[in-house]
């Protein structure tokens, strides 16, 4: 087809869409004169905007075919070219999730044909648009066999998972090499963890899941979710971060705005016990577990990993209370150490032994004396009464130095005097 035909038949559609769905009108005709104007960044950025909501603008046309997938081929695709290539993949995106809710393709044929098809031009869309693309094909993936209800054990399930984690694992290097800097950047890494994130959901160990949804997280806008999107996320990361096998950081957790959502509704006490873990209270924690014993039970994960759970729990006690005192004071009694973690004498040494194992801390441990001495203890983001008690300390650090220096002031001449 001639330009002059293109603009057409673009034009053409556009208008016909707007007159069928008058509630629709503004939008339509909005778009109609940014196509007139050739103002193609601009097209590209409301043509986003409106696939971004199809709970209020997904029609069907004349035809009866998905309006979003009519716009996309006969006014996007023609002027590919001149469009932001990113911004094209985000909206080939959002055209291809939409046919998964329209019932002749329900299967994910015709959605997935949308994405392969752009994905031939990889050449010309670039590192950054190739990527998101192909994080999108594999969450589309993911999504299709999630609704299809198919046993993941099964060889198709197993086939297409195997395939998903490949493009993970090779596209995981070139994120890397992305620079932040890079305009849009965070869409792509979001775009990429949110695929990694839903692997893991599906395949497991908690733990890795944990890794790329807080990830997903950092990149990931909470306005972009829907409610039940934000409540999922949350419920998922509180259970990942409290089950998950090495995973200890839980100021991390707490400390998300996502979590915000469960305040209020009967899984908040996942909230609760993350924040009684991350200050190291054993027996505040025993209590929220205790008075949401009920709700607990309808948790299969914290049920079966209890005991790795309490493990977790009495661990981060012993980094809290070695955290908690000054770094010249970190020689610590089995007997205050069993005080504070609530454990018999007995096990104080396997709790310091297992604490040094998984280099939460480092340090010697004088079994004659039963004392250990401290002089590392691990990273972790803090709340803000931990973060005001480490003030306190700077304070009083830098009182100590000013009178060290003082002293050497005052001294300095005499001792060189002799």
């Amino acid at each position: 087809m001639s330009p002059v035909d293109i603009t057409a038949a673009a034009l053409e559609h556009l208008e016909s869409m707007s007159t069928l769905h008058p509630d629709l009108s503004e939008q339509y005709q909005h778009l109609v004169g940014l196509y007139q104007r050739k103002l193609w960044h601009q097209l590209t950025m409301g043509t986003l905007e409106f696939v971004s909501t199809p709970s209020s603008t997904l029609r069907t046309t004349a035809e009866g075919t998905n309006s979003y997938l009519a716009l996309f081929d006969k006014v996007i695709l023609p002027v590919d070219k001149k469009l932001n290539q990113l911004t094209l993949a985000r909206i080939a995106s959002a055209v291809s999730f939409s046919l998964l809710d329209d019932p002749p393709y329900k299967d994910g044929v015709a959605a997935r044909a949308i994405l392969e098809n752009l994905l031939e031009k990889r050449d010309r869309l670039g590192p950054s648009a190739t990527l998101h693309a192909q994080s999108r094909l594999g969450l589309l993936g993911l999504t299709v066999l999630a609704r299809g209800g198919e046993a993941l054990t099964t060889e198709s399930s197993i086939a297409a998972l195997e395939g998903t984690k490949g493009s993970i694992d090779a596209n995981r290097s070139v994120l890397a090499e992305l620079a932040d800097t890079e305009s849009e950047a965070a869409v792509v890494h979001s775009a990429f963890y949110e695929t990694a994130m839903t692997y893991r959901k599906a395949v497991g160990p908690p733990e890795a899941y944990y890794r790329e949804a807080i990830q997903y997280v950092a990149y990931t806008s909470l306005s972009d979710l829907s409610q039940e999107e934000r409540h999922s996320l949350a419920t998922d990361l509180s259970l990942a971060a409290l089950t998950g096998e090495g995973v200890f950081n839980f100021g991390e957790v707490v400390t998300a705005p996502a979590l915000k959502c469960l305040e209020g509704t009967d899984l908040y006490f996942l909230v609760e016990l993350l924040a009684a873990g991350a200050r190291g209270d054993v027996l505040g924690f025993q209590r929220v577990a205790d008075a949401h014993a009920a709700n607990i039970q309808l948790q299969p994960s914290l049920v079966s990993r209890a005991e790795a759970v309490k493990e977790k729990i009495t661990l981060l006690a012993l980094v809290n209370m070695i955290f908690e005192r000054p770094s010249l004071e970190r020689t610590l009694s089995f007997e205050d150490i069993a005080d504070r973690v609530v454990v018999p004498m007995d096990q104080v040494e396997w709790v310091i032994m297992r604490a040094l194992s998984l280099k939460l801390i480092k340090g010697t441990m004088d079994q004659v004396e039963q004392t250990v001495d401290v002089t590392w203890v691990m990273p972790r983001v803090l709340d803000n009464k931990q973060m005001s008690e480490l003030a306190t300390r700077f304070g009083e650090w830098a009182v100590k130095v000013s009178k060290a220096k003082d002293y050497m002031l005052d001294h300095t001449g005499a001792l060189l005097n002799q």
